[in-house]
C-alpha cells in the first residue's frame, strides 16, 4: 500500500505541474502577441529611419563628398577594443533561448582575443550577467530589468553611454548580439555593427527623388543628431525583438513541458494501476490461504 500511495502522490504531483507548465504557456502567448504586435509597428519605424540615413547619406555623397567623413562611420580593420552589447532574458523556463546567445557572444569573444583584440562587455538581462559573473568574466557594465520590460528612454541611456564611449575613442567597435523572434516556433540570433555604421547597409548610389535638401555646411550635425536616434532605435529594437523571441521560446518549453507530464502521468497511471491489481492478488491469496488452513 505504501507504494500504491507513493505513485498516487507523484501522479498528483506531476499533474499539478503540467497546469502550471500549460498556465505558463497560456500567458507567454498572450505576452507575444502584444509584443509581436510592438515588434511589427517598430519595424516599420525603424525601416523608415534607416531610409531617411540612406537619403542624407546619398545627398552628402552627391555634393562633393567621396566617402562620409565622420567619426560614426570611420572604420577600423583592426580594432584594438571591442564592445559586446548582447541581451538574454531576466527569467528562466525558456529552453535554450539564453544559451544561445551566451554561446554566440562567448564564440566572439575567443575569436577577437585570438587577434589580440581587448573585449568589453556590456551585459543586458539577469541570465548573462550571472553565467559571466559565475564564469568570472568581467562585465562592463550591466542592467537588469530593462530585456523583460523594454523603455526607449532607459534603452537609449544605455547605448548613448556606449556611443560616447566610441567617440572619444575607447573602443574602435560595438557589436549588439541577441536572439531575435521569426515566428512562432523558431528564433535565431542576430549580431548587429551598431558602430561605425557599416557604409554597405547603406544605399548610397540609389536614386533619390524626393524633396529633402541638405546643406553640404551641416552634414557633421545631422549626421550625428541622425546616428544616435538610428543607433538607439536599433538598440530598443533589438530589445523588442529578444522580448518576443523569449515568450515564443517559454511557450515552445512549456508546450513540451506540458506534454511530457501528461505523458509521465500516463506512465504513472499504468504503474499505479498493475500494482493495485498486485496488491488486489496478494490479498485474494491470502484470504484463501487462510481459508485453506481452517479448514
Amino acid at each position: 500500500m505504501a507504494n500504491l500511495k507513493e505513485i498516487k502522490r507523484k501522479i498528483g504531483s506531476v499533474k499539478n505541474t503540467a497546469k502550471t507548465t500549460n498556465a505558463m504557456k497560456l500567458v507567454s502567448s498572450a505576452k507575444l502577441k502584444r509584443t509581436e504586435e510592438l515588434a511589427k509597428r517598430s519595424r516599420v519605424y525603424a525601416g523608415k529611419l534607416t531610409e531617411l540615413l540612406n537619403e542624407i547619406a546619398h545627398k552628402l555623397q552627391k555634393a562633393g563628398k567621396e566617402s562620409l567623413d565622420n567619426v560614426y562611420f570611420k572604420e577600423v580593420s583592426r580594432p584594438n577594443v571591442v564592445d559586446i552589447v548582447f541581451i538574454t532574458a531576466d527569467k528562466g523556463l525558456c529552453g535554450g533561448f539564453n544559451a544561445q546567445t551566451i554561446k554566440r557572444v562567448s564564440q566572439l569573444i575567443e575569436s577577437y582575443k585570438a587577434d589580440g583584440t581587448k573585449i568589453r562587455l556590456r551585459a543586458i538581462g539577469r541570465k548573462g550577467i550571472d553565467y559571466f559573473k559565475f564564469n568570472n568574466v568581467e562585465l562592463n557594465d550591466e542592467i537588469v530589468g530593462l530585456s523583460s520590460a523594454p523603455d526607449y528612454a532607459k534603452a537609449a541611456e544605455f547605448i548613448n553611454e556606449v556611443a560616447q564611449s566610441y567617440v572619444n575613442g575607447d573602443t574602435d567597435k560595438v557589436i549588439l548580439v541577441h536572439n531575435g523572434y521569426v515566428n512562432m516556433i523558431s528564433q535565431e540570433i542576430r549580431e548587429d555593427q551598431v558602430l561605425p555604421v557599416d557604409p554597405s547597409k547603406l544605399e548610397l548610389s540609389a536614386v533619390s527623388t524626393s524633396e529633402l535638401e541638405v546643406e553640404p555646411d551641416d552634414d557633421d550635425t545631422l549626421l550625428e543628431a541622425l546616428v544616435k536616434r538610428y543607433i538607439e532605435y536599433t538598440m530598443y529594437y533589438s530589445l523588442i525583438d529578444s522580448l518576443a523571441a523569449e515568450h515564443s521560446a517559454r511557450m515552445q518549453a512549456m508546450d513540451a513541458a506540458t506534454k511530457n507530464a501528461k505523458e509521465m502521468v500516463k506512465t504513472l497511471t499504468v504503474a499505479y494501476n498493475k500494482a493495485r491489481q498486485e496488491a488486489i492478488t496478494t490479498e485474494l491469496i491470502e484470504i484463501i490461504s487462510g481459508m485453506e488452513s481452517m479448514k
